[in-house]
């Protein structure tokens, strides 16, 4: 793209394109110039609103995390509907779009990236899955309260294990089908589901 050319929205279109890098290429490709290829635009637009390109990658991860706060607000609205099985697969499924797994990839991939995240978000997991890890302790901590599964259910340790399990079945490449999921995500919580029963 010739320099003066106004970019409507760069910020967005270089996510954009650093999404398709990292889906078609993986992590070891994606570099700022990589990126301002595939925005179409010079190498200086990138630096013109980032400060150097792990500001840019922390910024990408950042917008994903954004995402993972509206659907926390609408696992938390879930809460008492439905099933807490069904809630919970339909949260993964979302949760672990293609770009979110590639994104986890650039953050384990990347050790200044994860460094940066961590000085402003949780100092401990993977920067995106312990952000994940909390919107599902949290809507778990709610269907407690609700008693929708055992009073006594440790949230925290649910929640890993669904991230976890939910993290290595949509890794692998092709998304699991749902019953897969479900079946996963049914186990898990199976006990404290169960146990409010009794």
């Amino acid at each position: 793209m010739p320099t003066g050319v106004h970019i409507r929205d760069a910020r967005q279109q270089l996510f954009d394109a650093a999404e398709r890098v990292l889906l078609r290429d993986g992590p070891s490709a994606l570099t700022s110039r990589a990126v301002t290829i595939e925005a179409g635009c010079a190498k200086g637009v990138l630096h013109r609103h980032f400060t150097d390109f792990d500001a840019f990658l922390a910024e990408l991860v950042r917008d994903r995390l954004a995402r993972i706060e509206a659907q926390t607000a609408d696992l938390k609205a879930a809460a008492g509907t439905g099933t807490v099985a069904g809630n919970l697969t339909g949260a993964l499924a979302d949760l672990f779009d293609s770009v979110a797994v590639a994104i986890v990839g650039l953050v384990v991939f990347r050790d200044e990236l994860r460094a940066r995240l961590r000085r402003t978000g949780p100092a401990h997991g993977i920067p995106l899955l312990a952000e994940a890890g909390t919107m599902i302790a949290s809507y778990l901590a709610d269907e407690r309260e609700l008693g929708r599964i055992a009073a006594d259910a440790d949230v925290d340790s649910l929640a890993l294990s669904l991230i976890g399990a939910g993290h290595l079945l949509f890794a692998g490449g092709a998304s699991p089908d749902a019953g897969a999921l479900d079946k996963v995500v049914t186990a898990v919580v199976a006990d404290v589901v169960q146990r409010r029963l009794l």
